[in-house]
């Protein structure tokens, strides 16, 4: 396999023209890869995490990257052109909007907040405007309304589904890419990118290792059975 990519939690292979490998690795990083460690069985529970998440998104209209599993820490994907750009969806506030505007941490928003960062690690992917956007030529104003309709309809259909286990989607990043001129939501769906809370404001997310609030895979792995998933 030819590795195309390599980043903090994932490999990226090749498998064709039209197809690629995501790889999940065991590694974890916060604060743009200053805190780093590794957990056995980490990239197996983040491609079970994705590939259900993909699958459930696609059911109810949300098309994404995900075309099959290959093994217990890889899947294959479209192999999109990827967007240099991160679409952050908040629906409770809390980490780095509490600091950049003051607003108190727990407040919840009478709707979904859109940000925007430039996917770029040596500018440490610094918040971007919709002018930004088309400045940088990473979107059209066609193209950013079909981000932020997938965004927003993904976060929704996530939302709902974990409401049912009385849990709380406090927030969530996705990328994006184009295959064939058609925009897709890319990368992974996992705790890795998104805040999970319960009813007493439990983290059931990567903030457990950013803030060292519990062992990371106890965590994930306890998310994993409250959703059925294992």
């Amino acid at each position: 396999m030819n590795l195309m990519y390599e980043g903090k939690s994932k490999k990226v292979y090749k498998l064709s023209d039209n197809e690629v490998i995501l790889e999940f690795k065991d590694s974890a990083t916060a604060f743009n890869a200053q805190k780093f460690e590794i957990f056995e069985g980490k990239g197996k529970l983040n491609a079970k995490f994705s590939a259900f998440f993909f699958n459930l998104l696609k059911e109810n209209g949300v098309e994404n990257h995900f075309l099959r599993v290959l093994d217990e820490n890889k899947i294959i994907c479209k192999n999109l052109e990827i967007i240099k750009l991160e679409v952050v969806i908040r629906n409770i506030a809390t980490g780095s909007i509490v600091k950049r505007l003051g607003i108190s941490e727990g407040f919840v928003f009478n709707e979904p907040l859109i940000e925007f960062f430039y996917k770029e690690d040596k500018l440490n992917d610094p918040l971007i405007c919709k002018e930004h956007v088309k400045l940088l030529n990473l979107a059209s104003e066609e193209e950013i309304e079909v981000i932020k309709n997938l965004s927003l309809k993904a976060n929704d259909v996530l939302k709902q589904f974990f409401e049912k286990f009385n849990l709380r989607l406090v927030d969530i990043k996705f990328e994006f890419g184009k295959f064939e001129n058609k925009i897709f939501l890319a990368d992974e769906i996992s705790p890795d990118i998104f805040r999970v809370w319960d009813e007493n404001g439990n983290s059931y997310d990567k903030d457990v290792f950013r803030f060292n609030k519990g062992n990371l895979i106890e965590v994930y792995s306890a998310l994993a059975k409250k959703i059925n998933l294992i």
